[in-house]
C-alpha cells in the first residue's frame, strides 16, 4: 500500500480484501468531488478546465494500470438514482402507436403528468382509456404550426414548468433519390426535422424556467450510418442529430440536458406492413424511371427491401421505451442511447470504419445482381 501513491488520488475510501485479490475504492481528481462541482450554479466548466480533468483521469487510470490494477467505474455497480416524478410534466409527440404510445404508458405509471399529443383524433380516446385522470391527450400534427401553437396554450395552462419534451413523431419513406419526389422529401424532412425544431423552439420557455429538465429526440441509427434506399430518412435524422448537439451546448448555461436515442430497427407500424404490393410501387414511378432503371432491377430491389434481414429480426420497442424512461427519469441522462444489438453491435462500429470499407460492405449487404437497364446498354454500346 505503500508503494501505491500517486498525486492525483485525492483519497482512499475503503478497501475490500479476498484471498485473490485487494479492491481500492478511491477518488481520482483532485480538489474537491467533480460531480458536485460541476452541479454548482456557480460552477463555469472552461475548456481548459476539461483539458485539466481529463489529464488528471488519465494519468490516474494509466499509473493504475502500470501497477496491474484493474480499473473500474464504480457508477455501473451503484446506478444513479431517479427523479421524483410527483408534479412534474412531459410532454410527447407521436403517441399513436410505437414508441410513443408505450412511453407515455410507462411515465404515467410512475406518477407524471403525461401530455400525450397524438396525430389522428381518433386514438385520443383509445389512448385516454390507457393512462390515468392525471394524464392529457390531445390531437397534435407538428408539421402544423397552428397545432403547436394549441398545444403551448393547453400546457401553459396547466403548468409554467415542462419537466420533459419528447420528439417522438416520424415517418419513413424507402426508395433510392431517383425514385423520391421532392414532395416525399420534404414532407419526411418536415415531421422528422422541422417539426421538432418547432415544438423545441416554442416549449423552450417552459423547459428552462427550471435546471435539469430534458429534451429527448427520438433518432435513429440512420442518423449516424446510411444506408442505400434511406436518403430521405437518413437526411431528415442526421439533421436531428446535429440540432440535438447544438441545442445541448448552447443551454448547457440553463442546465437543460438533451438526448438522442438511436435504435436500429425495431417492430413498431413505421416497418410492419410498411411496404406496398410491387405492381403499386411500379405505377407510382414515372415512365422515365421506369425505363432508366428497368422493371427487372426495379423488382429485384424491391424484394431484397422486403425481405430485408434487419427488418425480419426487428427487436423489442421496450427495448427503446426503457431508453427514452432512463433519458426523461434519471438524474444523470446519457447524452446517447443505442437501444438494441443491432444499433450498439452491428450499425455503430460499421460507422467508425472508413468510407471506402463501408460502401464496399454495403454493396455486399445490398446483394444486388441485377444492373439498371441503361447501364446494360452503356456496357454494350
Amino acid at each position: 500500500m505503500k508503494a501505491f501513491q500517486h498525486r492525483r488520488f485525492l483519497q482512499l475510501y475503503d478497501v475490500l480484501k479476498t484471498k485473490e485479490d485487494i479492491c481500492l475504492i478511491m477518488e481520482l481528481i483532485i480538489g474537491e468531488k467533480l460531480f458536485e462541482r460541476v452541479i454548482n450554479d456557480e460552477f463555469i466548466l472552461t475548456e481548459r478546465l476539461c483539458e485539466l480533468y481529463m489529464i488528471q483521469i488519465y494519468e490516474g487510470v494509466n499509473f493504475m494500470h502500470s501497477c496491474n490494477v484493474v480499473h473500474l467505474d464504480m457508477k455501473r455497480f451503484f446506478p444513479t438514482p431517479n427523479i421524483n416524478p410527483n408534479g412534474k410534466y412531459v410532454l410527447i409527440s407521436g403517441c399513436d402507436t410505437g414508441f410513443g404510445r408505450g412511453l407515455a404508458i410507462e411515465l404515467d405509471k410512475q406518477g407524471f403528468y403525461v401530455l400525450a399529443g397524438v396525430y389522428i383524433p381518433d386514438n385520443v380516446i383509445t389512448l385516454k382509456d390507457k393512462l390515468s385522470s392525471r394524464a392529457t391527450v390531445f390531437p397534435l400534427d407538428i408539421t402544423k404550426q397552428e397545432d403547436i401553437e394549441a398545444a403551448f396554450e393547453l400546457v401553459k395552462n396547466k403548468t409554467k414548468v415542462l419537466h420533459g419534451l419528447v420528439n417522438n413523431a416520424g415517418i419513413a419513406i424507402v426508395g433510392y433519390i431517383d425514385w423520391t419526389s421532392m414532395e416525399a422529401m420534404r414532407k419526411v424532412m418536415d415531421v422528422n426535422y422541422f417539426g421538432h425544431v418547432a415544438m423545441t423552439k416554442k416549449f423552450l420557455p417552459l423547459l428552462i424556467a427550471k435546471r435539469d429538465s430534458r429534451v429527448v429526440n427520438i433518432c435513429s441509427a440512420a442518423g449516424y450510418i446510411t444506408s442505400p434506399s434511406l436518403s430521405a430518412y437518413c437526411a431528415s435524422k442526421y439533421a436531428l442529430e446535429s440540432f440535438s448537439d447544438c441545442l445541448r451546448r448552447e443551454m448547457f448555461p440553463w442546465g437543460l440536458r438533451v438526448s438522442v436515442i438511436e435504435p436500429g430497427f425495431m417492430r413498431t407500424p413505421i416497418i410492419e406492413g410498411h411496404y406496398e404490393s410491387f405492381p403499386n410501387f411500379w405505377n407510382r414511378l414515372s415512365s422515365d424511371i421506369q425505363e432508366r432503371w428497368g422493371e427487372n432491377f426495379l423488382k429485384t430491389k424491391y424484394d431484397i427491401e422486403k425481405n430485408n434481414p434487419f427488418v425480419k429480426y426487428a427487436e423489442d420497442p421496450m427495448k427503446v421505451v426503457r431508453a427514452l424512461q432512463h433519458a426523461v427519469m434519471n438524474t444523470v441522462p446519457c447524452i446517447r442511447y443505442r437501444p438494441g444489438l443491432q444499433s450498439s453491435i452491428i450499425f455503430f462500429p460499421l460507422s467508425r470504419l472508413p468510407d471506402w470499407i463501408l460502401d464496399r460492405i454495403l454493396m455486399i449487404v445490398e446483394n444486388l445482381h441485377a444492373i439498371p437497364a441503361n447501364v446494360s446498354k452503356q456496357l454494350t454500346d
